[in-house]
């Protein structure tokens, strides 16, 4: 549910009640490779590993296990290739989902992602049939009672960066995604607590679901998480807070 503030603090809310650990682990560990593989092992020289890392230490990751998956990329350690495949579709009510994974046997996911879209109302598309709906952005998302508006706006705009949006809980801070890793570090150093940090697929625009469609779209979207394949889940889709309440 990546993409706009607030379905990335439902996302939040969603792991600090579901303590599978091992899979945000094994998520971060295949972002590690990756990273190593397409920029190199140096995090210094390798901005996307350097923001792999972070994310590892941000879940308690141990450094043996950072060391093995930048190995693993670089060819020098033990595991199969990882290759990258964004799906793109459609979900209940026309809603646009892009789905980023990260897999060592394409065609089994290829097929089981099919598989989720058709079953859960969904439809999956072709390359390019969603993504002129997103920007790519480095998304950085706070909660609203560590900063006010003024703090944030000087050190995040002073960093690079392209805006700042609230929804009413929580601030989040948009930049180009070469300004990631500076307006991130920037945010730390003042002191911020930061909820999420990531290069997301940000909606242009939002589209309003309700009743069925909504519950529908909300089924589709754990099912995506859940697969272990599956990164992240980007979509450009709304629904009301007190609906989103009703559904538990």
């Amino acid at each position: 549910m990546s993409g706009h503030s607030k379905w990335a603090t439902i996302k939040h809310k969603k792991a600090a009640l579901d303590s599978k650990r091992g899979k945000v682990f094994t998520r971060v560990i295949k972002e590690i490779a990756i990273a190593a593989r397409s920029g190199g092992g140096d995090p210094d020289a390798n901005p996307r590993l350097r923001t792999a890392i972070t994310a590892a230490k941000a879940v308690s990751m141990p450094a043996d296990n950072i060391k093995r998956a930048i190995l693993r990329g670089t060819g020098d350690g033990e595991g199969g290739q990882i290759d990258e495949i964004m799906f793109e579709g459609y979900g209940p009510g026309g809603a646009a989902v892009m789905v980023a994974t990260a897999t060592d046997n394409r065609n089994r996911t290829v097929s089981e992602i099919r598989h989720m879209f058709g079953k859960n109302g969904g439809n999956l598309g072709e390359v390019g049939s969603v993504a002129w709906m997103f920007d790519r952005k480095s998304q950085v998302v706070i909660e609203g009672d560590k900063t006010n508006e003024e703090q944030l706006m000087n050190i995040a705009l002073e960093a690079g960066a392209d805006d700042i949006r609230n929804d009413g809980e929580n601030w989040e801070v948009l930049s180009d995604p070469t300004r990631h890793f500076t307006v991130l570090e920037a945010i730390q150093k003042a002191g911020i607590a930061t909820m999420e940090a990531s290069i997301a697929m940000v909606p242009k625009n939002l589209m309003k679901l309700e009743g069925k469609t909504a519950s529908g779209m909300l089924r589709l979207t754990d099912a995506l998480e859940e697969h272990d394949d599956v990164q992240s889940v980007y979509s450009n889709f709304d629904i009301d807070e007190s609906e989103l309440a009703s559904m538990g």
